[in-house]
C-alpha cells in the first residue's frame, strides 16, 4: 500500500505513454488531420496525446466565420486607436465595437460606423456558433456516443441567442445588444440591472446563479473524490463501478459517513450536467423576460413579496 501511496498524489499525475491512439472507426470515412504527438506539458492537464482532429465541413465554416468575426472586432479597436499599435495594447480592455441606436429598430441597413459592422460581425459569431454545434452533435453521433456534450453545449447557445438574438426581436431594436469590449461589457451588465430596476430580484437570474454555484460545488466535490482515490485506481471510473473494495467504494463510503447521502459515480455527471445546463436556461428565460413582461424588477419583487420595500433599509429622514 505504501507504493501505491508514492504512486499518486495531489501534485502529480500520471502519463501514460504507448502506441498513439488514432480513434475508433465509423461508419463514415474520414480524414482525421495532423501526426499525433505527445506533449508533457498538456499531459499536467489531461491526456498527453495532441492529435489527429477532424473538422469535417463545418468544422472548417465555424472556424472561418469565428475568425472573420474576431478579425471585424480587432480592426474596429485598430480604427478605435488610429492604427497605432501600442494604443492598441494600451487601451485593449477599453476598446469596443457597440450595437446600433435604438433609433434603427431591427434593420439590418445600419451605416458602417454606426453599427454595422456590429451587425455583420454578430451574424458571422452566430454561424460560426451554430456550425461548430452541428460539427458537435454530429461527431458524438457518428462516433456512437450519447448527445449529451451537444445539448449542453445548446443549453449555452440558448442564452447567447437570448442576449443577442431573441430579446431583441421581442423590444424592436439591436440597441441593448451587450457590446464587444472587456469593460464595456461590464458596464453594459450593470446598466442594464439598473434600467430595469435590479437584476438581482429577477427570480431567473436567482436560479441562475444557485445553479452556477451549485455546478462549481459539485464539480468541485466530485474532483476532489475522484484525485482522493487516484493513488487506488479512482479515475478508471467504469472498472471501479463493479469491484468491491475498490477507489469507487471508498468514495461512496467517505460521502455516506461524511454527509449521508453519496451519488454514484454515474449519477454524479448527472447532477453537475443538469445544473450546469439549468444555469443557462434560467438565465435566458430571466433575459426575455426583462423589458418585454417586467420592467422593474425590484416593484415586482415588492408587488409579489419577493422583497422587502425600500424604507426598511433607509428610512425618512426627520
Amino acid at each position: 500500500m505504501s507504493e501505491l501511496r508514492d504512486y499518486q498524489n495531489i501534485f502529480t499525475a500520471v502519463q501514460p505513454r504507448g502506441p498513439f491512439e488514432v480513434g475508433a472507426p465509423t461508419d463514415h470515412p474520414e480524414n482525421r488531420l495532423g501526426t499525433p504527438f505527445f506533449s508533457y506539458w498538456v499531459g499536467l492537464f489531461g491526456n498527453a496525446q495532441i492529435g489527429p482532429i477532424y473538422l469535417g465541413w463545418w468544422g472548417v465554416i465555424s472556424l472561418i466565420t469565428g475568425t472573420l468575426s474576431i478579425n471585424l472586432i480587432g480592426i474596429h479597436y485598430l480604427n478605435e486607436v488610429s492604427w497605432n499599435i501600442p494604443e492598441f495594447f494600451r487601451q485593449f480592455f477599453w476598446l469596443s465595437l457597440d450595437p446600433p441606436d435604438e433609433s434603427y429598430g431591427l434593420s439590418l441597413l445600419v451605416p458602417w460606423n454606426e453599427g454595422g459592422m456590429y451587425l455583420l460581425s454578430s451574424f458571422l459569431l452566430l454561424v460560426s456558433v451554430l456550425t461548430w454545434w452541428v460539427r458537435t452533435y454530429l461527431r458524438a453521433v457518428n462516433l456512437g456516443m450519447g448527445t449529451h456534450v451537444a445539448w449542453g453545449f445548446a443549453a449555452a447557445i440558448f442564452l447567447f441567442l437570448s442576449l443577442g438574438l431573441f430579446r431583441p426581436l421581442l423590444v424592436g431594436h439591436w440597441g441593448e445588444n451587450v457590446p464587444y469590449g472587456i469593460f464595456t461589457h461590464l458596464d453594459w451588465t450593470n446598466n442594464f440591472s439598473l434600467i430595469y430596476g435590479n437584476f438581482f430580484y429577477n427570480p431567473f437570474h436567482a436560479l441562475s446563479i444557485a445553479f452556477l454555484y451549485g455546478s462549481a460545488l459539485l464539480f468541485a466535490m466530485h474532483g476532489a473524490t475522484i484525485l482522493a482515490v487516484g493513488r487506488v485506481g479512482g479515475e478508471r471510473e467504469l472498472e471501479q463501478i463493479v469491484d468491491r473494495g475498490t477507489a469507487s467504494e471508498r468514495a461512496a463510503l467517505f460521502w455516506r459517513w461524511t454527509m449521508g447521502f453519496n451519488a454514484s459515480m454515474e449519477s454524479i455527471h448527472r447532477w453537475g450536467w443538469w445544473f450546469a445546463v439549468l444555469t443557462t436556461i434560467t438565465g435566458g428565460i430571466g433575459i426575455l423576460l426583462t423589458g418585454t413582461v417586467v420592467d422593474d424588477w425590484y416593484g415586482w419583487a415588492v408587488l409579489h413579496g419577493f422583497a422587502p420595500e425600500e424604507p426598511r433599509f433607509y428610512p425618512a429622514q426627520p
